[in-house]
């Protein structure tokens, strides 16, 4: 079973997908961290992240353990997928390797829980559960704020917002595989719904396909 979660940033849509993917003994891919992978791949070779031959190197023979590398959460990782990530052929790849990943999961999983902005869309418009996880800008704002916080990092709240709805803006409006619900998707909006409810309400959508299927 292929299930396919997508929205916008800090929707609480990487939360539902691990979750449910521990649930079920599925196989989970971060579809996002993707271009980050790229990205360090090519800091920790000290290649130029704007080297595109570089990049498709990189991005054709990716290394999926550097995932859980928590360097890909840094700023420097971050700059740098933003660059990789404009680049056709490493978009490319990237999608050659989602896909893949879908169809035959590692170590012989049973089926495999996806999470990104176009899983639906483009990369599994075949999957088995699609799902589209949002929340308010406001409210997704206020939770990278609390985050942050949390993290003993300064955070302003305006500032915050302000990047969350200019993410929005570039993501949905993108000319490449832009940021929408699928047709087929089923909505939750988390916005008032805590993480308990929502995942509730996510293993009942997939346990009823599972029987009807």
């Amino acid at each position: 079973m292929i299930i396919a979660i997508d929205g916008p940033a800090a929707a609480g849509k990487g939360t539902l997908a691990k979750r449910l993917a521990v649930k079920l003994g599925y196989a989970y891919l971060d579809t996002g961290a993707l271009y980050r992978a790229v990205a360090l791949t090519l800091l920790r070779a000290g290649q130029d992240p704007t080297d595109e031959a570089a990049a498709a190197m990189a991005s054709d023979a990716l290394d999926l353990a550097i995932i859980e590398d928590p360097e890909l959460r840094s700023e420097a990782t971050g700059s740098a997928a933003s660059v990789v990530a404009a680049m056709p052929t490493v978009r490319a790849n990237l999608l050659n390797l989602q896909r893949k990943y879908a169809v035959s999961p590692p170590n012989g999983e049973s089926g495999v829980v996806l999470d990104g902005r176009d899983i639906g869309t483009v990369v599994c418009p075949k999957a088995d559960v699609k799902l589209y996880v949002t929340a308010s800008p406001e409210e997704r704002a206020r939770r990278r704020t609390a985050e942050m916080e949390a993290r003993g990092m300064t955070a302003n709240f305006d500032t915050i917002l302000a990047d969350v709805e200019a993410r929005d803006e570039r993501d949905m409006n993108r000319a490449d595989a832009p940021l929408k619900p699928a047709k087929d998707a089923l909505l939750l909006d988390t916005t008032i719904l805590d993480i308990d409810a929502v995942f509730l309400r996510a293993v009942q959508i997939v346990e009823a396909q599972a029987t009807s299927g």
